[in-house]
């Protein structure tokens, strides 16, 4: 029989100047080296994503940090498109920040949220993303993980010491809204501010303020990471046509 390769949509705006970025090639190949999670990976510009059919027929999305990006509708399309159709789904820093504007806009109905970066004049009750009252540019800090969550399965552990590189986070006046409408906040950091969020009622979708791709030296990938390689082959596995994968 024939295997799938998963195919994994890196929706950002690649840049050498971002270290994420330039990490990406390294910790794929770790994920065939020492995982023997091989992923077919493709950058989608911002600007393509925004383009009616630009994911279809890819097992995973990761929303990667780089905001403000060059087209936030296509940075708010890969997460609606991901978390409709049921598509694993990471977003990470940026990531997060638009996975929680695109819940807020699309299933919250804060039709007018806005992220405060890419809008400083609106009025702030409108900004669901908000500057952070310390940057977390360069910080390294503990994250609490709720027992119980995708969170804590990916990271197998209740916490864990994370590298951020923002300057913006969740705007708490919105937190009751966002949990009564069925987003989860899984993570938080030393202070209680909210750092990883989930949807449970998806097979996999997890996003962290901080930058998973930071981790160590580059050459093992952080179990976000895999974690996110392993939901891409489930649903390779699951989308396959019968008798083309096992």
């Amino acid at each position: 029989m024939t295997y799938l390769t998963p195919r994994v949509a890196l929706v950002g705006d690649r840049s050498p100047s971002v270290r994420s970025h330039a990490r990406i090639p390294g910790l794929l190949n770790a994920l065939a080296e020492r995982d023997q999670l091989v992923l077919d990976a493709y950058w989608i510009p911002t600007g393509d994503a925004e383009a009616p059919g630009a994911l279809d027929g890819f097992d995973a999305v990761w929303l990667l940090p780089g905001s403000p990006y060059r087209s936030e509708a296509g940075a708010l399309a890969a997460v609606r498109t991901a978390r409709e159709r049921g598509i694993p789904f990471l977003g990470t820093c940026g990531g997060f920040q638009h996975a929680v504007l695109e819940y807020a806009r699309n299933v919250c109905g804060i039709t007018g949220a806005v992220h405060g970066e890419e809008n400083p004049d609106q009025e702030q009750e409108q900004q669901v993303i908000i500057p952070l009252a310390c940057s977390l540019v360069g910080h390294e800090g503990t994250i609490a993980i709720a027992p119980g969550t995708l969170a804590e399965r990916a990271l197998g552990a209740t916490h864990t010491l994370e590298r951020y590189h923002c300057a913006y986070g969740l705007n708490s006046a919105h937190l009751d809204r966002l949990r009564a409408h069925g987003l989860r906040f899984s993570g938080t950091d030393e202070s209680g501010e909210v750092r990883v969020l989930e949807l449970p009622e998806h097979p996999f979708f997890l996003a962290s303020l901080f930058q998973p791709e930071l981790s160590g030296d580059g050459t093992r990938a952080h179990p976000m990471i895999r974690a996110l390689a392993a939901a891409a082959v489930a649903h390779a596995d699951t989308a396959a046509p019968l008798g083309s994968a096992s």
